[in-house]
């Protein structure tokens, strides 16, 4: 029977075991269970594969399952096996396959009751059920869970003090994570424990405790952690800092710089305008026979096209293609951004009509760079028609675009199609901001005969819960005296004062004026007084200053 065992468990090797995958996973499809004890189902029909049991058997079929319910029935299966002519049963990694497989469906029931009642619940079981509530940033789940493993593994839970620690620094919980960390005592840190909190202290910007945790970690740093300090002092500009973490990853004994090292170190060039030192560290890294990835590339286009220098950029596109390797979105990005610096509106225009046309899944940046540059060209109409092409595919466009397709309305003078476009903001998936009304109502506060306009717009703005300030009392206060409606401007003016918000001192000269035109300089004399009681009023003798003169040239007129 054991030269008989010892055939198949050699038969079972690639493609025979992926044939063996196959036939079990269609018989599972056939059989289809649905829940977790489907009783109505006989699981006789995989009965004939008993005989090549074995747990690299088992662990293929449970991943290559996408029902868990396939998976937990051959499971429960191959526990019971009747017959069972190699005396199979499953160890520890099946437990972990179908453990991960329950939970990437988030069957948590089902795999802790499956792993209590073989009695395999452990420190390295529950930091699995961590990880996963803390993907679904479910961080209470996950602490109730850290504290169950405390129960369970009495004190050495390395596993569940790292996941726990990894949920809540991802879930930006960075106080409770250093509590936890703090108390672990008992357990010694390991490498993953320091990794994540160096990679905390980065996420709080908290440079310093991020630099001293490293220097004073009580196990030799790998790659993960000098990636981590590497990649914050990038973030941060720090480049000296940076390359000198690296040379002294190059003198460690246990770790070699890879293709994120040289890449991070590359992008951070790139983002500090240094495109030389970039390249210096590309040509370091194909030395030492580490292969530039998409991101790599990516990183040296993006630095090219922020100087403007498409060409180069497209060139090194060239040589990505060649060296196997496929361009993403970023990468379009990037070209279509630098077109745009370098002045070439039409360009960039045309190679975003060439992404569309190539089936790219343009998002919703690439539609506002696109939309912006007509807004430059003065092209409204073109912008408006990408605003509904965004609309008919599902994508939202952004408020900034709408704002800027508003703002290039009114000062190519069409009040009328900003007024429309303002309206339509809504149905098109995007909510107006203040900066949508202010374009608008300020551009109408500006031109006579307009203030009817602004009445209906300013209620719509209120009724959706967005406030006036200054800059907008200010344009309303002109406005009405530009319309010849003094009582109302007055009106205004009181409300800003209640709201402790003080007019621009152009508008004040507005008002004053048309206030002493008709002979109620006093009135405006106690509005003033007002505001400056009550309201944080900075250059208090400018606005007398004001009120003096225009008193001045309305008496010198009377004169």
């Amino acid at each position: 029977m054991a030269t008989a065992a010892n055939m198949l468990t050699h038969r079972l090797q690639t493609p025979y075991l992926t044939s063996v995958v196959t036939a079990i996973t269609t018989c599972l499809r056939s059989l289809n269970p649905q829940n977790l004890n489907p009783s109505h189902i006989n699981p006789a029909p995989l009965n004939q594969f008993s005989p090549y049991l074995n747990s690299q058997l088992v662990i293929e079929v449970i991943r290559k399952q996408s029902n868990p319910y396939h998976a937990l029935f051959f499971f429960n299966w191959a526990s019971n096996l009747c017959p069972n002519p190699n005396n199979y049963f499953h160890n520890h990694h099946c437990y972990v396959a179908i453990t991960d497989l329950l939970l990437s469906h988030s069957l948590f029931a089902l795999a802790s009751s499956l792993l209590q009642n073989a009695n395999k619940m452990s420190d390295l079981m529950v930091s699995k059920f961590i990880i996963a509530y803390g993907n679904l940033k479910e961080v209470k789940r996950a602490i109730f869970w850290f504290d169950k493993a405390k129960a369970i593994g009495n004190g050495n839970i390395l596993f569940s003090y790292n996941a726990i620690l990894n949920v809540l620094v991802n879930a930006n919980r960075f106080n409770i994570a250093q509590s936890i960390f703090d108390e672990m005592v008992a357990v010694k840190p390991d490498v993953s424990t320091y990794a994540i909190m160096i990679k905390g202290y980065w996420k709080m910007r908290s440079v310093e405790n991020a630099s001293k945790l490293f220097d004073e970690m009580s196990c030799e740093p790998n790659l993960v952690c000098y990636n981590t300090m590497i990649n914050g002092y990038c973030k941060k500009g720090d480049m000296d800092k940076a390359m000198g973490m690296f040379y002294r990853l190059l003198g460690s004994k246990n770790c070699l710089p890879d293709t994120v090292t040289y890449t991070t170190l590359i992008d951070g060039c790139c983002k500090k305008g240094d495109l030389d030192e970039a390249m210096k560290w590309m040509d370091n890294m194909k030395v030492r026979c580490c292969k530039p990835n998409l991101l790599t590339y990516n990183a040296i286009i993006y630095g090219l096209c922020l100087k403007g220098n498409v060409d180069e950029a497209r060139k090194l596109m060239t040589e990505m293609r060649l060296n196997g390797l496929k361009e993403n979105l970023a990468t379009h990005m990037s070209i279509l951004k630098g077109l745009c610096y370098a002045g070439k509106s039409d360009e960039a225009v045309n190679y975003f009509k060439e992404m569309i046309r190539k089936g790219m899944k343009c998002d919703v940046k690439a539609y506002a760079v696109v939309i912006n540059e007509y807004c430059k060209m003065k092209k409204p109409n073109e912008a408006i028609a990408l605003l509904k092409e965004m609309k008919a595919k599902g994508i939202n466009p952004s408020v900034s675009s709408f704002n800027a397709v508003i703002q290039i309305l009114m000062k190519l003078g069409e009040p009328d199609a900003a007024i429309f476009l303002l309206k339509q903001m809504q149905g098109m998936g995007c909510r107006p901001n203040f900066i949508s009304y202010n374009i608008v109502i300020g551009g109408l506060c500006g031109a006579k005969g307009r203030m009817q306009n602004v009445k209906e717009l300013l209620h719509n703005m209120l009724c959706s819960g967005l406030a006036v300030d200054a800059t907008m009392y200010s344009s309303l206060v002109k406005g009405y005296c530009e319309d010849g409606n003094e009582e109302m401007a007055k009106q205004v003016l009181y409300e800003a004062i209640d709201n402790n918000y003080v007019i621009d001192s152009e508008s004040f000269s507005v008002f004053a004026n048309k206030m002493c035109e008709k002979g109620k300089a006093v009135g405006v004399e106690n509005i003033l007084k007002e505001m400056c009681k009550r309201c944080s009023v900075v250059d208090v003798g400018n606005y007398w200053r004001i009120l003096d003169e225009q008193l001045a040239m309305h008496l010198a007129k009377g004169s």
